[in-house]
This record gives structure tokens, C-alpha cells and sequence, in this order.
């Protein structure tokens, strides 16, 4: 394979992470303020709380990642959110920091860590971001 044609392929496969973990996350958000898909944890969750602060940073900055616009400062943004989450939530309330297996914190660590690579990798080859820096 090409050099041209790998870095191509590199691309492609970086939108296609982007999108899938952008997919998933703006779930969790759609979860916390619109009920869609239910999960009963999140019943009659009031907008200014955390878990209402969460769901709102977790929708917006799901599409935007979704679409790939902005997609380096809101994943930095999004990254600094999910380490937060994964400490409050997880690890310091379970005792366990370097365990997220047990803390059940392996979503937060992974999202943290994803939207972490995002912000250095930028959105890949199909990333609305692409559209705005060349016009």
C-alpha cells in the first residue's frame, strides 16, 4: 500500500471512530434529558443539575462530533468532562481509581482517553471541519 493510499485509509478509519463514539456518547444525552432510550436512573432529572449539566455538554458536543464541526476543542472539552466523571463517579466513591473494571468506570476512561486522541487527531476525513478551513 501506497503512503498516499494508508494515510487515506488512516482517515477514513479516524472519522469512523469519531462518528461511532460520537454516536454513543450523545445516547447518554439523549438518555439524561429526553428519555430516549429510557433509563429509569434518569427520571425526573432536573436541567441544572450535574447529571443535567452532563447530559447537556453530552448532546451538544455529540454532534458536533457527529458531524465532525469543531471536533479538536470540543473533545478536549468533552475529554477534561468524561476524567471528571470517571473520578466523582467512579473511582473516588468506589475506592478504586486504578480499577475501572471494578469502579465501572471503563466507559467514562475510555471515552476520556478517545476524546483525548480526537483533540490531537482532529475528525478525519469526513469531518465538516474540513469544509470550513477550506473555504
Amino acid at each position: 500500500m501506497t503512503q498516499s493510499k494508508q494515510a487515506d485509509v488512516q482517515a477514513m478509519v479516524l472519522s469512523i471512530l469519531r462518528i461511532t463514539t460520537a454516536y454513543m456518547f450523545l445516547l447518554h444525552g439523549t438518555s439524561k434529558l429526553f428519555g430516549f432510550p429510557h433509563s429509569p436512573m434518569f427520571d425526573g432529572l432536573q436541567i441544572m443539575s450535574l447529571y443535567g449539566l452532563a447530559g447537556i455538554l453530552e448532546v451538544a458536543g455529540g454532534l458536533l462530533l457527529l458531524l465532525g464541526l469543531f471536533t479538536r476543542p470540543v473533545a478536549f472539552v468533552l475529554s477534561g468532562m468524561m476524567a471528571v466523571a470517571y473520578f466523582i463517579g467512579h473511582a473516588i466513591p468506589n475506592g478504586n481509581v486504578a480499577a475501572p473494571f471494578l469502579n465501572r468506570g471503563e466507559a467514562a476512561a475510555l471515552f476520556c482517553f478517545v476524546f483525548l486522541y480526537l483533540s490531537a487527531a482532529g475528525g478525519g476525513k469526513w469531518a465538516l471541519d474540513n469544509k470550513r478551513s477550506a473555504g
